[in-house]
């Protein structure tokens, strides 16, 4: 199971948040390069970034953090937040990025991303489902619509998505556990899809237990800023 460290950025500095609130926000570092420099040093091989600011304005804003990381360590970077226009992917992908995440334009333009499939390759994306009650979330976690978790998968398994990565809102930043009863239903739905849990990550101890449901891969975030899981643990 691939272990991916996540980096959120508002105002280019590496922050969390609690339950997706933008209002409850922790800054951990003014520079995000040195956290990626240190995810690097300690073996990691991919880092999820994410523009919250992008998220927000929906138009991608940070791309700056992206370059930088790129252009200075080796990590394979999925990089969301913000990608509406095709001019946002190619910024990301011009940037440095090697896939990008996209999650609420999947939601409000599927003919923009089913287009950009067959353009770029389905190999080039990874497909973030965020859910609240099993409902899709989008917006940077602002707005819950009707569309569950498990129709949403089906919609893009369709199309060639194999990547997914999935966060209960509900559980991320609080260090309270991973949805493992959630994330286990989706596995068994769709073995065949390469899923990825998120939120809620608080010890080696959640990871073992969402490799042991079967998840390809797990984004750790605030669990290693707040000294829960050492970096030297994740490899």
């Amino acid at each position: 199971m691939e272990i991916i460290p996540a980096i959120d950025i508002i105002d280019g500095k590496c922050v969390r948040l609690t339950e997706g609130d933008y209002s409850q926000k922790t800054i951990y570092s003014e520079h995000p390069l040195d956290i990626a420099k240190a995810f690097e040093a300690a073996g990691i091989k991919k880092l999820h970034l994410v523009d919250l600011d992008g998220a927000k304005a929906g138009k991608v804003t940070n791309w700056a953090v992206l370059e930088s990381i790129a252009n200075n360590t080796g990590l394979v970077i999925d990089f969301g937040g913000g990608i509406k226009q095709e001019s946002d992917l190619k910024i990301v992908f011009d940037s440095g990025a090697s896939m990008a995440t996209i999650g609420s334009l999947a939601v409000k333009s599927p003919d923009t991303f089913a287009s950009w499939l067959k353009i770029y390759g389905e190999e080039r994306f990874l497909l973030g489902a965020d859910v609240k009650g099993e409902k899709i979330a989008i917006g940077g976690w602002l707005e819950t619509t009707e569309e569950t978790v498990f129709d949403f998968i089906t919609r893009y398994l369709q199309q060639g998505v194999k990547q997914v990565f999935c966060t209960d809102i509900s559980k991320d930043g609080k260090l309270e556990g991973p949805s493992i009863e959630l994330y286990q239903k989706i596995i068994q739905q769709f073995p065949e899809l390469h899923f990825i849990a998120s939120g809620g990550v608080s010890s080696m101890q959640d990871i073992d237990a969402l490799k042991m449901i079967g998840c390809s891969g797990v984004i750790v975030g605030k669990a290693i800023y707040e000294g829960r899981i050492k970096i030297n643990e994740l490899c």
